[in-house]
């Protein structure tokens, strides 16, 4: 059985799961990357009944916003539910990056993101939803299997193949997932397996639209600034001027609440934390997480 089919049969197994233990289609979450393209395109292969979700950051850039937009506006016209999740606080207010940094008193960092618990995986509580995941992107990955589940529904194993669920995993990027298991959601990786050169190839030669980053030399697209994109960052800063302003503001705001907070800091103002954010070795007395007791687990 090659990748194509054997992703498809894991879309269809897990369809049966969300309309036997949920009574709700499997939801296929959406970023506008690549991966998410080729997921999309399997769904549809697939002949399940499904909705799309996807989760509005507000850091994404211009070209990935109205690429979601012309795929969702192409679904629906087919009747498939999509649904864009623009993160409505209690009070009415939206929860943005802009004012989630000056909440969180520090930036995002790689061991510390809270960003994508926060806008990427608050929605679709006690649903069974499929994401784009795969082992090649991260070696931290590697320990989850085909399936993770936590809600108590589920029976403890399930074969598929060489395949069964994973209950137990609990490295660092598994618990990314715990706020998804306290609302009892199930995650399924069709793709987990995939390598890049078949995400690439598949991305290409079979699905439709395309965004347009990846023909304007990105790799990668997600956040804006995303401390896991490394030196990608200073492209995506140079392409998007607004953005980098935009950072520095919510710095510069995040200043302002750690010292009502009575909190120390070293830098003068929301540049120099940009800089130090950066990794830029320009600044003399660069502060280290450590030293920020009140925000370490």
């Amino acid at each position: 059985m090659d990748k194509e089919q054997k992703a498809i049969e894991r879309i269809r197994l897990a369809s049966e799961m969300s309309l036997g233990h949920y009574a709700q289609p499997l939801i296929c979450t959406y970023s506008g990357g690549k991966d998410s393209d080729v997921m999309l395109e399997l769904f549809k292969r697939s002949g399940i009944p499904f909705e799309v979700h996807n989760s509005h950051t507000t850091a994404d850039a211009p070209q990935t916003v109205y690429h979601i937009r012309k795929i969702f506006r192409e679904l629906e016209l087919g009747g498939i539910k999509c649904d864009i999740d623009y993160h409505k606080q209690s009070d009415g207010s939206v929860r943005t990056m802009w004012n989630l940094i000056p909440k969180k008193l520090m930036p995002p960092w790689r061991r510390m993101r809270y960003c994508c618990s926060e806008l990427k995986e608050t929605g679709c509580a006690n649903r069974m939803i499929a994401t784009g995941v795969r082992w090649e992107e991260s070696n931290k990955r590697k320990e989850r299997e085909a399936f993770e589940t936590n809600p108590p529904k589920i029976k403890d194993k399930i074969k598929v193949s060489d395949e069964k669920m994973l209950l137990t995993d609990n490295d660092d990027t598994r618990r990314l997932f715990e706020q998804c298991q306290l609302k009892a959601k199930t995650i399924v990786n069709p793709i987990i397996d995939w390598l890049d050169e078949d995400v690439w190839d598949f991305y290409w030669s079979e699905c439709k639209y395309h965004n347009p980053l990846y023909e304007m030399g990105y790799m990668r697209v997600g956040c804006i600034g995303c401390p896991m994109a490394g030196k990608g960052r200073i492209k995506e800063f140079a392409d998007f001027p607004k953005y980098k302003k935009a950072y520095i503001s919510a710095f510069q705001r995040m200043l302002e609440c750690r010292l009502q907070r009575g909190l120390t800091h070293k830098w003068k103002n929301g540049e120099e934390v940009f800089l130090w954010w950066m990794e830029d070795d320009t600044l003399s007395g660069q502060m280290s997480f450590i030293e920020f007791p009140e925000i370490m687990p």
